[in-house]
């Protein structure tokens, strides 16, 4: 006998979804990175990346509070692009984490007047608008798999 209750069904994964989740965990996986090596091997990596010797003192110089806030900018961008795969709703949480890291570390940034000029070049702003507008991208696109019963 067929039971007549409605049992709620979870929407099946479009393929947009892998797409999406792919290309965020590889975008997202770069900031883990630069995060990691700015920690485990500043100088070099930060030479390597074109980065004086202004930059890199002004960089080692930042409180280690920020520093908490740029691991949660792009750990929690890692964890969204995870569980976004793995079809969590807490994705969503994950990503907004993210957001306030990366606000917090922005704000922070660019109001600093110590911040060096050659940090605030055009090629940086393209660069910072390009963070922004993924991650919030990435969190409008895990709010809306959500609200469409495809994260669970």
């Amino acid at each position: 006998m067929q039971n007549l209750e409605s049992t709620p069904t979870a929407a099946r994964t479009p393929a947009h979804l892998w797409i999406v989740g792919v290309i965020s965990l590889l975008w997202n996986s770069f900031g883990c990175v630069d995060y990691t090596m700015t920690k485990l091997d500043p100088v070099s990596y930060m030479k390597s990346m074109g980065m004086g010797d202004v930059e890199i003192a002004y960089t080692q110089a930042m409180p280690a509070w920020l520093s908490v806030f740029w691991a949660l900018g792009v750990w929690g961008s890692l964890a969204g692009s995870i569980l976004l795969l793995l079809r969590s709703r807490h994705a969503v949480t994950a990503f907004a984490v993210s957001l306030l890291g990366l606000a917090v570390s922005q704000i922070y940034q660019f109001t600093d007047s110590a911040m060096p000029e050659t940090m605030k070049s055009g090629a940086m702003m393209v660069m910072t608008g390009v963070i922004w507008a993924s991650l919030l991208f990435f969190l409008w696109y895990a709010n809306r798999m959500k609200t469409a019963g495809v994260l669970r």
